[in-house]
């Protein structure tokens, strides 16, 4: 009997830290982001649904909402490209700048967007480095759709190549050399071996990228140029709608873009729950 009670005492430290750390880490979820969640979702209804719906039906709500889901069908495409190319070189061969090619993918990190919208008005603005051969051709990036597209898929570049790196490092390579030894070809390789292998990681990383891609203002803001209706993405139409006054518009398309992210996270733990097994077969050390 008093051991058990000591084993009890003993247990009664390590119970209290595990509610504290539970409690603090629920009310950091609650204070910081259901909260403000749910004033989005309160003040977009507070007129009513036929005045967020209203809102949603004006020209620059739906050009915003169509230049938003335009930009990101561009990029997530361009950084699937580019994360299992880099993944693939990062994890399969050695070469010399690899080092340098691991510290340019997370670059994006550690810039802040606005300086990489800057970036891209030094290169291609009217007073950049190619501004006036831009000109002269009748091209234009900045304050257009191109330049939104650069800006986006600077600051997503790291989603996709992050997520497949380490698990193809932790994989190895040992399926695909099996598959070169019986006779297989470089895209059948691929398709057969390595994309079964690495498609949860990769379909984390592009739903990532998706969520960044349509959320993103600091970048397109600078290279927008905010020209409503032609070039201002969702979360530029929500800023511009506040600071003109209009909170219901505002808090609108700022609800719908927070729709948009949850459905995101919907779908990553839909697929979580539905494919776990599968999760943690081709998860680092799963296998």
């Amino acid at each position: 009997m008093n051991v058990m009670l000591r084993s009890r005492a003993s247990r009664w430290p390590q119970r209290l830290l595990r509610a504290t750390l539970t409690l603090v880490a629920v009310a950091f979820m609650l204070a910081f982001l259901l909260l403000p969640l749910a004033v989005v979702f309160a003040e977009a209804l507070a007129e009513g649904v036929q005045a967020l719906l209203s809102s949603l039906a004006r020209y620059e709500a739906l050009s915003s909402i169509r230049l938003t889901l335009i930009v990101a069908a561009i990029v997530v495409p361009l950084n699937i490209v580019f994360g299992v190319a880099a993944s693939w070189a990062m994890t399969r061969f050695e070469f010399r700048g690899k080092a340098l090619l691991g510290a340019l993918i997370d670059l994006p990190f550690s810039v802040s967007p606005v300086i990489a919208g800057l970036i891209y008005v030094l290169l291609f603005g009217a007073q950049g480095w190619f501004g006036p051969w831009l000109a002269a051709h009748d091209i234009r990036i900045i304050f257009a759709v191109p330049g939104l597209v650069l800006a986006s898929v600077f600051v997503t570049l790291p989603f996709v190549a992050r997520e497949l790196i380490p698990l193809m490092q932790a994989q190895g390579s040992e399926d695909e050399e099996a598959a070169r030894v019986l006779g297989a070809n470089g895209l059948q390789m691929f398709f057969r071996v390595t994309l079964p292998n690495i498609r949860w990681a990769l379909l984390y990383g592009v739903l990532l990228c998706n969520a960044r891609a349509m959320g993103e203002f600091g970048a397109v803001s600078v290279v927008s140029g905010h020209i409503r209706g032609l070039t201002t993405t969702m979360p530029l139409e929500v800023e511009m709608r506040y600071n003109e006054f209009d909170y219901t518009g505002a808090f609108a398309v700022a609800s719908l873009l927070a729709l948009l992210a949850l459905l995101t996270l919907a779908i990553k733990t839909l697929l979580e729950w539905r494919y776990g097994d599968d999760l943690a077969a081709h998860a680092p050390g799963g296998r």
